[in-house]
């Protein structure tokens, strides 16, 4: 799906992934936060995380993310909950974004492993400007049941782009991380995220019914509410990892 489609079917989200705001806040606790915690998140959609945390602990943080529409949203966000003077947003993308080596306590990455082309690569990515004791967020989806060709094809996922749940945290370890937490989404939390989004698709294209994008939406919501119904409850999950570099590495 394309940034454009995205920015669309997310117009009404705050949180772009399955991940209820009682989840992230319980992650925050998990997180172990204070007023002095710097955090990076790369990809950060709609900055919800760091504004709700900055809001909650007074933690200090850096968004970053390649949509514009999504970093508007955020900015109005902070400003709202009055944390823009302790978050800020910048419009670049996330797998070559350049900060200052080793100087965050919390990266994340949630929902874009994309970014290094697969888990692996985004945790190195992620460890470049994480503190040696810091900690790393990263939001994967892992197969439920093994999935069959038909599935893969549904879903527009490639064969080994993902695993099972044992089968995420072995690749975490062989990457020179060690597992320490996880948060899972819930059938429901699918549901809220996935389905959610007809409902802005198909009002948009009631509203837009020359837009010469209209066609590539309504095959996307199409085949969202196939793929989600058909396959997506039974075999994908999807989790926020909280990992840490292995002291061996």
């Amino acid at each position: 799906m394309s940034l454009r489609f995205h920015e669309i079917a997310e117009s009404r989200h705050r949180i772009l992934n399955p991940l209820t705001e009682n989840k992230l806040r319980q992650l925050g606790e998990i997180c172990r936060i204070t007023p002095a915690t710097r955090h990076l998140d790369l990809a950060c959609g709609k900055g919800e995380m760091l504004t709700l945390w900055s809001a909650q602990y007074g933690l200090q943080g850096v968004g970053v993310d390649i949509s514009k529409v999504f970093l508007e949203a955020a900015q109005a966000r902070a400003d709202a909950q009055g944390v823009a003077d302790r978050v800020r947003f910048v419009e670049a993308d996330a797998a070559t974004y350049v900060d200052e080596p080793q100087s965050y306590d919390i990266v994340s990455c949630i929902g874009a492993t994309w970014i290094g082309d697969g888990l692996a690569g985004t945790l190195e990515i992620m460890r470049r400007p994480l503190r040696p004791d810091g900690i790393a967020l990263v939001g994967e989806c892992y197969w439920i049941n093994p999935s069959p060709p038909e599935a893969l094809t549904s879903l527009s996922v490639a064969e080994n782009t993902f695993t099972s749940l044992a089968g995420t945290a072995a690749r975490i370890e062989k990457a020179g991380f060690e597992l320490l937490e996880m948060i899972l989404a819930s059938p429901d939390d699918w549901d809220r995220y996935v389905a959610s989004q007809w409902w802005t698709l198909s009002d948009w294209l009631r509203d837009n019914p020359s837009d010469p994008e209209a066609a590539g939406i309504r095959t996307f919501l199409s085949r969202s509410r196939t793929s989600h119904l058909e396959y997506g409850r039974q075999y994908l999950g999807w989790g926020i990892f909280v990992v840490r570099p292995a002291n061996d590495h």
